[in-house]
């Protein structure tokens, strides 16, 4: 089973052009790391400062050590992601079958 963490957050007031730009910075350095199947973020259509961000990984243990990795190593470049949040972002962690996740995108 693979472990699917999913976040949902809004940004502060003119900051969610360059949020976005670091999320999808911290997704792309997961996504080369060995133990995650794939990782990405989008923001609201609705126009609002609202974001969806998802990785899927093989186990719990690559989900911390992937989590940590990119923490340690952006966190020192651009600070912080909860310094350009609105307020705290509500996160869930799934287990699914990652070849049922698969078959989704195959379609």
């Amino acid at each position: 089973m693979a472990w699917l963490e999913t976040v949902v957050c809004s940004s502060k007031k003119k900051v969610d052009a360059r949020f976005l730009r670091i999320l999808n910075s911290h997704q792309e350095l997961k996504r080369r790391q060995e133990g995650c199947i794939a990782a990405w973020a989008a923001r609201s259509v609705d126009g609002q400062p609202l974001f969806l961000v998802q990785s899927l990984y093989l186990s719990r243990k690559n989900l911390q050590e992937i989590t940590k990795l990119v923490s340690e190593k952006m966190d020192s470049e651009y600070g912080s992601l909860e310094s350009f949040m609105a307020g705290p972002p509500l996160v869930g962690i799934f287990e699914v079958d990652e070849k049922d996740f698969a078959k989704q995108f195959q379609k």
